[in-house]
């Protein structure tokens, strides 16, 4: 069972992002302020949770939270400062629009930079454990993959509506017939292919229901 706050007289907001190891595409991230007596059953990890279940609770969460706030950093600035620094900030973009302002973070994962004087704690599959944590992959996760989805629209075949921007084969090979859009990754170095890279983190995306 997801713990429900990590300081329990604190307003904790719980981050996480999603899409750090596409090819393409920006980087969302989300912030998330919810009640500490919030519980419901279906909440996890996004990578946990099937898609029509994401869907559920994004409206739930978009609804119940206290407040909540997603940001985006694209793919020119991850190529400019790097995926991490890109990840930090579009978190910092999201904490920034929070209204209560919180006094403390929740951060997935083992590292992050600090966001003005507010203690933050890094929770490795932090996701997995806080439900603030979870209630925010959650939205960077649907929110991607709603912004992927519309991306493929004009560009069909690196299969985006699926895949969103992992490097699936049928990704791959659009590469490598086709070449690399404005919205791939050049500091990826994924032309040409190289078919070892993020095929772990694909292989839990996109359950279905």
């Amino acid at each position: 069972m997801l713990l429900n706050y990590f300081h329990k007289d604190l307003t904790e907001a719980g981050c996480d992002e999603a899409g750090r190891g596409c090819y393409a595409g920006p980087v969302f991230a989300a912030a998330v302020i919810m009640p500490k007596s919030f519980f419901h059953p279906l909440l996890n990890d996004s990578k946990q949770v099937k898609e029509c279940d994401r869907t559920i609770l994004r409206a739930i969460i978009e609804q119940e939270a206290i407040a909540y706030a997603v940001a985006q950093v694209d793919c020119e600035e991850i190529d400019t400062i790097n995926i991490l620094k890109a990840s930090f900030k579009a978190m910092h973009l999201a904490i920034a629009q929070l209204k209560p302002k919180p006094d403390m973070l929740l951060i997935d994962g083992n590292r992050f930079v600090s966001y003005k004087k507010i203690p933050h704690q890094c929770i490795i599959k932090g996701d997995g454990k806080y439900t603030s944590i979870a209630a925010a992959s959650i939205l960077a996760k649907t929110y991607r993959d709603e912004y992927m989805q519309k991306l493929s629209v004009d560009f069909p075949d690196y299969g985006w509506n699926t895949n969103k921007g992992y490097g699936t084969p049928q990704h791959r090979d659009a590469i490598a017939r086709l070449g690399l859009t404005p919205f791939h990754r050049r500091s990826f170095n994924i032309m040409p292919v190289q078919p070892e890279l993020f095929e772990v983190e694909y292989a839990y995306e996109d359950k279905t229901c």
